[in-house]
């Protein structure tokens, strides 16, 4: 068979490339020797290696061995010979390249340790001689530690003899760079390929000589021939072209330049705990200005504010050392966020708070915020994100986490991304982390690059990562080396700020940049939404806490004159801050990590908790009450943090009376609904709680309680909205009647627990099994169901199902006054790779669901047509998903809400939450054991926006708070007052989402909303404390550009705008 003759080219240049690489390099891999006793190095070198078993490669090349971090140690002796393929190798250079999969390796030359590694610094190059003479010997032994999760490997050894005189490179060298140009003339001009094939043929034409002296001459004129040949056949790359030798009619791409900047992504916890992360930090750090101080070139970036202030106050030394490298522009501190966290899964607010604390403290300790969002590891970016970067000083973002995509492709390289305002960042898919100098990989990359986004000039950043390690020495000599080939682009350190710069200020060769107006879905780690569940929960938890006790304890301090606890505050933020990272909060991290994050996220909730109640009872405290309705009376405060009117059934802590019973009453003594719910519980419908205000009630001494009915025999709830039917033989929904509207909400079962097989997936705490949907597990089965009260306020009705090992214990409960039916979730899992979900078939028929995100919301389809649209099988939500459709009669939907859950999916006429998942790897114990969790069924007319879907969210999430009976204090502030809204944004679409002391300016106040329906909201400040709205500032708290008067109270919020202002008391201007 003749082959075409551009494959007859290619085959021609890849057989002198491998030739050439031959006379170089040698592969050690079926050469090794083993034994699987843990030695000591001492017994290893004093063993006989004939005794040693020699190893056997698997189907793949590789030395494996069985997981479990057993040890295996590797050994062999090496002799230089006099040459490789006739290539004379005296005076050559030697090293030992390899790359393994072990979670500890130590390498050993002749009894000594020379280097130490893991999973991440993994492909290191080993020097064993500057310049070798035939017949010098050395013993290399190897101690490999296999993953705990994973069987270990040696994947690859390889001898490799380099030239240390750059003008006399070697010839595995010069393959490098044959194969360099083969990738680009393949990629831009493939019909220029019988050029290079023609000059490789003196290569492959060459024969063997006997004498040594006349090979050794033969292979430099070869090499110098080939050189001068590609020179001269003008397809360089131009670097050292001239007008006597100039490049030739090829595109600008051949004059390409690679930047470089060094880089270790360092995560805060991951395979490892947070503390050996503060001595990964220190070593990385350390190496970088020690190499900086041999290699002036070398930039090195790195970014997480929160890392600075660990050194900033554990090593001070270190850190002003780190500080003067920043002076002298050869560190870049980049980044903008306190850490890396987990974007899909944190609130609007805490994402301010990353940005907020990561900037102030890049301003104050290096002088400067940073104007890149580095995010090259979370999972995942939701839509609004660009307005939060762009309000905080930021005009660049870089990821390299889609390039993990398991479906598609990202089309983009550099892109303007659009967040639904109208906010807009440069944006860049860079090449990936924890790569080294590869000088065919980076020419792959470039020349991929070039393609892709029609700019010639790459980033490349070299440096160990994950477990931080950085540049290496072997690194930089190698740049050195290859900035010195005439056929390789031009190498030079850069900032990643500096790069950004040069690119975007123009447009692309093939044109403008392309704009993407949508979330940056990972399609990948979809199990990140669900797994360790606890870690969810703390931090929606904590979330909503911090907001509350700042809020409170900002009205304390200006209403009561309380001093405000700013440092206590920005401890708990920055704590929980620190457990948002992007292998915490996920729930991918081994045991110890969440061992260590439990008293974190303790302490968050304790400095919360105690700012909340003080600021409360300072608070209720100023209150004067009324007259009260009877004598012994106590008065009842109930708070509402958020910023419009509410009721809701709150449940009041009786007083340990013997004998008494307890009324409720509003101020004006009328008796109100009420219902004893425990022994000393009593529960009330709270109605009417001003926004952000308070309302006073009477806990009033009774003789005679209305006693609660009888329970029924039957398994209905109902209020006035909903009459909910429960099957009394499986526990799911049978029925949930929307009695205003007369009409069956569900289509189906609903609340049916579905269980999966979810298995077979290697990032086992990531990744959801694809397909997992043809492995269901047996239907749950019921174990009771029985009425635990049935009140004139509430009905709560029990069922306990068993699913495997597991049990699942839940309260159905309907509450008087909304149209809203919970289900409080008590779980007891013990299942292993087992995922579960909440199933709820509606009798709603739509093409899109739609989702809360950060400070937005966003449409997916459920009847995906594209690639990119069926990958999203599982997607990130926080409070609410719903579906909503509309006929020729009404329109008409059902939002499905939760209090810590983020996982969902979609059909045309069902909706489902993931509840749990139960991983192995690396975590065995993740998710095992108990489990609190409630989520709601809110059916509703009309759209989402109309029925206030982002409020039920919150209000689920965000309880009313009580205060019995607080102590009197005589210089009330709000005397007789039984109700008061200290502040009112008199927009239905507008959200608070904080109300705090500046944090530059303790007279100074912040209040931050968020437009939450895609429309124009008009912001009117309401203050029974008389404040008023100041200036906008950005979301760092400086002032923006926007023109405000003072006298201008009603300003307009264009659709999905954060804004933050200033606000005045009353008598300022």
């Amino acid at each position: 068979m003749t082959l075409p003759v551009s494959q007859s080219h290619t085959n021609l240049i890849s057989e002198a490339i491998a030739q050439l690489r031959s006379c170089c390099q040698v592969n050690l891999q079926s050469t090794w020797l083993y034994q699987e006793s843990d030695w000591n190095i001492t017994d290893v070198a004093a063993s006989d290696l004939s005794q040693w078993t020699p190893v056997e490669l698997n189907a793949k090349g590789n030395i494996a061995w069985t997981a479990g971090k057993k040890v295996l140690w590797l050994a062999q002796k090496l002799i230089v010979p006099q040459d490789l393929q006739s290539y004379p190798l005296v005076g050559l250079s030697l090293r030992l390249a390899l790359l393994w999969w072990a979670d500890a390796a130590e390498i050993y030359v002749n009894g000594e340790l020379v280097l130490e590694g893991d999973l991440f610094d993994c492909s290191p190059r080993v020097l064993l001689s500057q310049g070798v003479t035939p017949g010098d010997e050395f013993i290399v032994s190897l101690r490999l530690a296999s993953p705990g999760h994973d069987d270990g490997a040696l994947v690859r050894s390889l001898l490799v003899y380099e030239s240390p005189d750059y003008n006399r490179p070697d010839a595995g060298f010069v393959a490098d760079e044959l194969a360099v140009v083969q990738l680009y003339l393949e990629q831009f001009a493939p019909d220029k390929l019988d050029v290079l094939a023609e000059v490789v043929r003196e290569v492959t034409n060459r024969r063997d000589s006997e004498n040594t002296e006349e090979e050794k001459k033969e292979w430099e004129t070869i090499l110098l021939s080939v050189r001068n040949n590609l020179v001269q056949s003008k397809i360089c790359l131009g670097k050292f072209a001239t007008e006597g030798n100039p490049p030739g009619n090829f595109p600008q791409n051949l004059k390409s330049k690679i930047y470089l900047v060094g880089h270790a992504h360092l995560d805060l916890a991951w395979l490892w705990p947070v503390s050996e992360t503060w001595n990964a930090a220190q070593r990385t750090f350390e190496s970088v200005l020690k190499l900086q101080q041999d290699f002036p070139e070398l930039i090195y970036c790195h970014s997480m504010p929160a890392q600075y202030a660990w050194i900033e106050e554990h090593r001070p030394d270190l850190f002003k050392a780190i500080q003067e490298a920043v002076a002298a522009g050869r560190w870049e501190v980049i980044g903008g966020l306190w850490v890396e966290p987990e974007l899909n899964l944190i609130a609007g607010e805490s994402i301010v708070r990353q940005l907020l604390y990561g900037q102030r403290y890049t301003q104050a300790k290096f002088g400067k915020i940073s104007p890149v969002a580095w995010l090259p590891d979370s999972f995942g970016f939701c839509a609004t994100l660009p307005q939060f970067f762009v309000n905080a000083g930021i005009e660049y973002f870089v990821t390299q986490k889609l390039l993990w995509n398991d479906t598609t492709k990202f089309d983009y390289g550099a892109f303007w991304w659009r967040s639904p305002d109208g906010s807009q960042v440069f944006s860049m898919m860079s090449a990936l982390i924890g790569e080294g100098i590869n000088p065919v990989k980076m020419a792959a990359y470039t020349y991929e690059w070039q393609t892709k986004t029609g700019i010639k000039d790459a980033l490349w950043l070299p440096g160990v990562g994950d477990h931080g390690g950085g540049p290496t020495r072997d690194m930089l000599e190698t740049a050195q080396r290859w900035q010195h080939s005439p056929f390789f682009p031009n190498l030079e350190f850069t900032t990643t700020e500096k790069y950004l710069q040069q690119i975007s200020r123009g447009d692309t060769v093939s044109g403008n940049f392309s704009v993407w107006e949508d979330e940056l879905y990972l399609e990948f780690h979809r199990g990140c939404y669900t797994t360790h569940g606890d870690q969810k929960r703390w931090n929606r938890r904590c979330e909503g806490l911090l907001y509350q006790a700042e809020l409170f304890a900002t009205l304390a301090s200006i209403s009561c004159g309380v001093e405000y606890p700013k440092a206590e505050i920005e401890t708990a933020w920055k704590q929980l801050l620190f457990q948002q990272f992007h292998d915490i909060l996920p729930g991918s991290s081994i045991t110890q990590v969440y061992l260590d994050a439990l008293p974190e996220w303790q302490q968050v909730e304790q400095i919360g908790t105690k700012i909340l109640q003080e600021s409360l009872l300072a608070i209720a405290s100023q209150i004067t009450p009324p007259q009260p309705p009877q004598p012994n009376s106590l008065p009842i405060v109930v708070f509402n943090s958020l910023n419009w009117q509410r009721s809701e059934v709150v449940s009041v802590s009786l007083p340990k009376t013997a004998n008494q019973q307890w009324q409720v009453y509003d101020v004006s003594g009328k008796e109100l609904g009420s219902q004893l719910s425990e022994p000393s519980t009593l529960l009330f419908l709270a109605t009417d709680i001003p926004a952000v205000g308070y309302r006073l009630f009477w806990l009033v001494p009774s003789s005679l309680l209305p006693p609660n009915p009888p329970l029924p025999s039957d398994w209905v709830l109902e209020n006035e909205y909903l009459r909910i039917v429960v099957d009394p033989n499986t526990g799911d929904l049978s029925s949930v009647f929307d009695k205003t509207h007369q009409r069956e909400v569900l289509s189906g079962a609903g609340n049916q627990l579905q269980a999966f097989q979810d298995s077979g997936q290697y990032w086992d705490a990531w990744n959801i099994d694809p397909n997992y949907a043809q492995h269901p597990l047996p239907p749950t089965t019921l174990k009771s169901i029985q009425w635990l009260e049935k009140g004139a306020v509430q009905s709560r009705l029990r069922v306990v199902r068993q699913l495997g090992e597991s049990e699942f214990c839940q309260d159905y409960i309907l509450s008087v006054g909304v149209p809203l039916l919970k289900i409080a979730t008590t779980v007891n899992w013990q299942e292993n790779h087992v995922l579960v979900k909440a199933a709820f078939p509606l009798n709603v028929t739509a093409d899109f669901a739609t989702y809360e995100i950060p400070c937005g919301a966003i449409r997916r389809p459920t009847k995906p047509q594209t690639p990119a649209e069926k990958a999203k099988w599982e997607v990130p939500a926080l409070r609410w998903a719903d579906l909503t459709g509309e006929t020729d009669e009404c329109v008409y939907g059902v939002s499905l809400l939760n209090d810590c859950k983020y996982g969902y999916d979609s059909q045309p006429n069902q909706l489902r939450l993931t509840l749990l998942r139960s991983p192995n790897w690396p975590n065995p114990e993740a998710d095992r054991g108990f489990h609190e969790f409630t989520y709601a069924l809110y059916p509703h007319p009309n759209s989402w926006e109309s029925a206030y879907t982002v409020k039920r969210g919150y209000e689920l999430n965000i309880p009313l708070q009580v205060v019995v009976n607080p102590p009197y204090t005589q210089n009330s502030e709000f005397t007789t007052t039984d109700k008061m809204s200290f502040l009112n944004l008199s927009a239905d679409n507008l959200i608070l989402m904080a109300f705090k002391q500046s944090e530059d300016d303790q007279q100074q106040l912040i209040l931050r909303c968020y437009e939450c329906h895609g429309d124009t909201a008009e912001l009117s400040l309401q203050s029974d404390l008389g404040l008023n709205l100041g200036e906008p500032v950005d979301l760092l708290e400086r002032s923006d550009t926007t023109e405000f008067s003072s006298r201008q109270q009603i300003f307009t919020i264009d659709p999905w705008k954060i804004l933050s202002f200033k606000i005045l008391p009353e008598s300022q201007p």
